[in-house]
């Protein structure tokens, strides 16, 4: 495996030289080609957190050997390769149990990390938000208890007498409920922040504000196309989870209208299932959200296997029906030949659209803007109205909230001609009833 020169990202630390583990579980032509290439990406992860990666093995077995992840045998041989490269670390590319990584240290006498372990620690070192940082903590902790308990269990299996009595029992017990306790705090403080967050939604449907949430595979280029969209300033890297705290950005769209653009947490292969839980409330804003933006990096080999994890993500959060825009970044850096075969046939077009886009050269967005315009067109009713002056509350009214395409002002009225959003149209209903 190559090696991967890390990328200094707010890290002081020496760099960790690791050796990556996986396994390979299922039979066919691609079966070990797939493990490798999440082996690939597991490097990408180790770097992202300070690590540099020397070398790494799989093996192929029908199921994970309950003591040793991969067997005695084929890690006794791993261990002994890591350790003629200079590696301190072992990563292995799935999450382990207590037992097992208490049973590979032993065996190895290097430190034990597992995919889980790794992105946790990514996440903890890019949060900046308040609710990010309890939403990593709390999975950390979630984490962490599991072994706690798993220690603490094989402890209870000895009884009395020697290993089961003194200080060491103690400390895990306090452990245990020191953890315990942390994480009852935090989802406390979670259900507050989320609340808020809730609040807030419900002021964008009050107002009649449109959201459109931008999803994806970690590194697609989501927070480089918002910046291009909204000429916002999001931290962007090509790296993997460069940004995890959620954002919204206001966008205008060419008829006029506003929407707010809402950035989401990048999906990943194995992605833990305690960050899964502690950012529900920010994955919340894809199943509230009115469009969809589905960003893929077509340049990359496993887009295909990438747009199929989202779509099951967007399924799990109860999103997929909703209209979405599949978003094909990084066209640029695709061989001609190669684009069709991602433009595929619409069978929804008023549901579902593909738009191929550059964030990077701008090719691509008029187009992508004028689509999300006409998809959220069905929000919008067209309005011809004529004004009294003395109505000035209610031409402030369509100002502020509405798309004026044009106005004329005339001998003692206005002629105003606008695009509102119907679930703001109710001041304007009511003129025009009580003037009919």
């Amino acid at each position: 495996m190559e090696d991967n020169k890390n990328k200094d990202y707010l890290i002081e630390a020496p760099e960790e030289k690791v050796y990556l583990i996986g396994l390979n579980l299922s039979r066919g032509e691609t079966a070990e080609e797939e493990t490798q290439r999440s082996l690939e990406e597991l490097a990408e992860l180790v770097e992202a957190c300070g690590g540099q990666t020397l070398g790494g093995t799989y093996q192929n077995r029908p199921a994970p050997d309950p003591s040793t992840y991969i067997g005695r045998g084929k890690l006794e041989e791993a261990s002994r390769e890591a350790e003629s490269l200079g590696c301190t670390t072992l990563v292995f590319d799935d999450e382990l149990s207590g037992s097992q990584m208490r049973n590979i240290q032993e065996v190895s006498k290097l430190k034990v990390l597992d995919r889980t372990s790794v992105i946790l620690d990514i996440f903890a070192n890019r949060a900046q938000s308040k609710e990010g940082k309890l939403q990593v903590e709390l999975a950390q902790y979630e984490y962490r208890l599991s072994r706690v308990q798993l220690i603490n269990e094989s402890m209870d299996r000895l009884g009395g007498g020697i290993g089961s009595r003194g200080p060491g029992e103690s400390q895990l017990e306090t452990d245990r409920r020191h953890v315990r306790e942390r994480i009852t705090k935090l989802r406390r403080d979670l259900k507050e922040v989320s609340k808020r967050r809730q609040n807030k939604r419900e002021k964008r449907q009050e107002t009649g504000q449109t959201t459109v949430a931008v999803v994806g595979y970690t590194n697609a280029g989501k927070s480089t196309l918002i910046n291009l969209l909204a000429e916002a300033d999001l931290f962007a890297m090509d790296q993997v989870f460069a940004t995890l705290d959620a954002t919204a950005r206001d966008l205008r769209l060419p008829d006029g209208s506003h929407v707010m653009l809402v950035d989401t947490v990048g999906f990943i292969r194995k992605l833990p299932h305690q960050l899964v839980e502690a950012f529900h409330s920010t994955l919340e804003e894809v199943s509230d959200a009115d469009l969809i933006l589905h960003v893929v990096d077509i340049a990359d080999p496993e887009a295909e296997g990438q747009i199929a994890l989202v779509e099951e993500e967007l399924r799990r959060l109860e999103a997929a029906q909703k209209p979405r825009i599949l978003v094909l970044n990084k066209m640029d850096l695709l061989a001609e030949d190669e684009q069709p075969r991602f433009l595929h046939e619409k069978t929804q077009p008023e549901h579902f659209r593909v738009q191929p886009v550059s964030a990077m050269t701008g090719e691509g967005t008029q187009d992508l803007l004028n689509s999300i315009a006409e998809m959220l067109a069905f929000r919008q009713k067209t309005y011809q109205l004529s004004l009294p002056y003395e109505e000035s509350t209610l031409y402030a009214y369509i100002k502020d909230n509405g798309n004026l395409l044009e106005e004329k002002f005339l001998d003692g009225h206005m002629e105003l001609y606008f695009n509102l959003d119907k679930r703001l149209s109710g001041p304007v209903e009511r003129y025009l009833e009580k003037n009919a």
